[in-house]
């Protein structure tokens, strides 16, 4: 998926003129989100907190798509907005439609791996599980594309932010390792959903 303005003019490197000023707009926007939510549910006594993903419950399914956007407080939000921010323009760099790809796939499988594995009686929310979501689609990306501009982010990603990758394990008590889990697995899966058929070389057709 590229997109292009409408009069065909791109950079030099194929992203659209005010592609970066784009991504800051986009992420800063979800990020905003984030803070105006946080700061309602203080103001509220923690009532936003009831939309967290309660495991097994069939009525609470739809709730996947806003724990993401909730913290249980400051600290926990803060942890998040900035590799949310470093990750998310990185990949929307590359495409606002990859970007909304990777997020909404990122969040149904992070979301459904809490559904499915996280302990009774518990509730998560937070935005940890796209943060690793986009982490891995950048790991993984450039395997499929074969470009090397995105191998290289990749190898600059995993130096800075590839220890996280050990909080897929069941480390750390109080810390959703499913949504961890759950967000990488979905990374991946977004980055061969957009590239994996897409860039593979086409084979020659012959009859035997």
């Amino acid at each position: 998926m590229t997109l292009r303005p409408r009069s065909g003019v791109t950079t030099e490197g194929g992203r659209e003129p005010g592609q970066l000023g784009k991504a800051v707009a986009a992420n800063g926007g979800a990020v905003g989100l984030m803070w105006v939510l946080e700061g309602i549910d203080q103001l509220t006594r923690n009532s936003l907190d009831q939309f967290g993903i309660e495991p097994r419950d069939v009525n609470d399914l739809g709730d996947i798509f806003l724990a993401p956007w909730l913290h249980f407080g400051w600290a926990h939000l803060i942890s998040n907005s900035v590799p949310f921010l470093v990750l998310g323009i990185l990949i929307y760099l590359s495409g606002a439609a990859r970007w909304l790809v990777t997020l909404v796939v990122t969040i149904m499988v992070s979301g459904i791996t809490v559904w499915l594995l996280a302990p009774p009686s518990s509730i998560t929310v937070g935005a940890s599980g796209i943060v690793f979501g986009f982490l891995t689609y950048l790991l993984v990306r450039g395997f499929f594309t074969k470009k090397l501009g995105q191998i290289g982010i990749a190898v600059l990603v995993m130096i800075v932010y590839g220890g996280v990758l050990w909080g897929v394990l069941p480390t750390q008590s109080g810390v959703s390792w499913q949504a961890h889990l759950g967000g990488a697995v979905g990374g991946v899966l977004a980055a061969w959903l957009m590239h994996a058929r897409r860039d593979r070389p086409s084979r020659r057709r012959a009859q035997y």
